[in-house]
């Protein structure tokens, strides 16, 4: 770890994480969050970090942080949209609105647009399912969307803050 990474206040979260947890490999899940939250996604080197402290082999890290959904090797866009695929949400729409949110903003799932204001996600549910199809836009949960409901309403998200 470099000088500049010692005196970073985030590596002392993610510190604080893996002490409170007595560098135990079963601290690994906890400490990825950690990582995640501070820095807005998992990056190498501080999964190279977290491979040595907990002596967890990095394959595993990335077989962990590639295994759940929550977590993301890429930094994200200033705003997030997951829009749920489960069953529900799928009969009621979902592939129309995947199609509409990429007409016009230019995004895929998995991908952040190249001005980094959207980054768009799915998820397998989001417990919503009365609500569908639902989606999370920037941390609220919207229902029952129509792809002209969401591309308005994420127009608006990315929009109103420039």
């Amino acid at each position: 770890m470099n000088d500049a990474a010692s005196k970073d206040k985030r590596r002392k979260l993610v510190d604080a994480t893996m002490r409170r947890f007595g560098h135990s490999s079963y601290a690994l899940i906890e400490t990825l969050h950690t990582v995640q939250e501070a820095y807005g996604y998992l990056d190498d080197e501080n999964l190279e970090y977290v491979s040595e402290a907990l002596r967890v082999p990095l394959s595993k890290i990335y077989g962990v942080a590639t295994f759940y959904h929550f977590f993301t090797l890429k930094p994200q866009g200033e705003h997030t949209a997951v829009l749920c695929t489960g069953t529900a949400c799928y009969i009621k729409g979902v592939p129309a609105i995947l199609s509409a949110i990429k007409e016009n903003f230019g995004v895929e799932d998995g991908d952040t647009t190249e001005d980094n204001r959207l980054s768009m996600l799915t998820a397998r549910c989001i417990g919503s399912c009365g609500l569908a199809p639902a989606m999370v836009l920037d941390g609220e949960i919207a229902g029952q969307v129509t792809p002209e409901i969401v591309v308005d309403r994420i127009g608006r998200m990315i929009h109103n803050d420039t």
